[in-house]
């Protein structure tokens, strides 16, 4: 290996060092931030009451941080066997995120309506994957300055044939079949990717639209008028029927307890919190997962229900 490329590799490891440092480090204050609830009702985990599921953060499957569609999916089936629990309110924090776990969470909340009534309240945030878990809600609550919509799909490639060229490292590909690798990042971009990938993307659109069209009872040729991955405050997107209140997280409480056939002040169960992680505990899951952190040091993109603009 010449001096060039012993430079770059230098420079791509030690990148990929502090930003797994950065990341530990937002992750732990994340963590530390999140450690208690807050609510005007009363909490409690008997008798009647209301069940809270939150979604804050990026979407995807057993994901470190962000939305894990397996954990909330496990929690809105305990809500839903559990008789005392009278209906969900599911708070949406979340620019989006990966298709399929968005998709997961959005079919359990569907068929979890034929037994309860499911109330969304959306924070700051409920863009692409974040509306799509939302659309089938028996109702959508947003604050007017709720940053929702986004309905559309992106797929992200990356291409790091000129690094590789100019760091003189040689790639070697062998495979079964013309469309085995796809997108490579190794090599540039043919017509038949774009074809091949615009078709999926197609596909995934097609299935966004008819959920939210389904979900909220528009005609789909008026969700793709108002679609194309535009991003709405609350405020229009109350005029889009793309929610149906203005309102913060106790209008959703109250209207999910009011459909739910019960009177009174509202009793909420929230979901438990997880024991408080370490800094150490952060590093050593870290740096055990080094070699996979290695693999993906080339940016793969993918196919999301996300806006990445609002990423945060």
């Amino acid at each position: 290996m010449d001096k060039r490329a012993a430079v770059v590799l230098g420079v791509i490891f030690g990148g990929l060092f502090l930003v797994l440092f950065g990341f530990m480090l937002l992750a732990y204050s994340a963590v530390k931030g999140t450690a208690t609830g807050v609510s005007l009702e009363t909490e409690t985990t008997v008798g009647a009451r209301i069940g809270i599921v939150e979604a804050k953060g990026t979407i995807g499957d057993a994901a470190p941080a962000g939305v894990d569609s397996d954990k909330v999916v496990k929690l809105l089936k305990k809500y839903e066997k559990d008789d005392d629990v009278k209906a969900i309110v599911l708070r949406v924090d979340s620019p989006g995120g990966a298709v399929a776990p968005s998709q997961e969470i959005h079919d359990a909340i569907k068929r979890i309506k034929a037994r309860k009534k499911v109330v969304v309240s959306m924070a700051g945030l409920a863009a692409s994957g974040g509306y799509y878990i939302s659309a089938p809600a028996d109702r959508i609550f947003a604050e007017p300055g709720t940053l929702t919509g986004s309905i559309g799909v992106i797929f992200m490639h990356f291409n790091v044939r000129g690094l590789l060229e100019w760091a003189k490292v040689e790639e070697t590909t062998l495979k079964s079949g013309k469309y085995k690798d796809t997108l490579s990042p190794f090599r540039p971009i043919h017509e038949t990717d774009r074809e091949e990938i615009q078709s999926i993307s197609d596909d995934v659109y097609a299935q966004f639209v008819q959920a939210v069209a389904q979900g909220r009872g528009l005609p789909e040729a008026r969700v793709r008028e108002i679609a194309e991955g535009r991003i709405y405050t609350g405020k229009r997107a109350k005029e889009l029927k793309l929610v149906d209140e203005l309102g913060g997280l106790d209008d959703a409480i109250a209207a999910a307890w009011g459909l739910a056939g019960q009177s009174g002040e509202p009793k909420v169960q929230y979901p438990p919190r997880e024991h408080e992680l370490s800094l150490r505990d952060l590093m050593r899951g870290a740096f055990q997962g080094a070699s996979e952190g290695v693999r993906s040091a080339v940016p793969q993109g993918g196919l999301m229900f996300l806006a990445p603009n609002l990423v945060r």
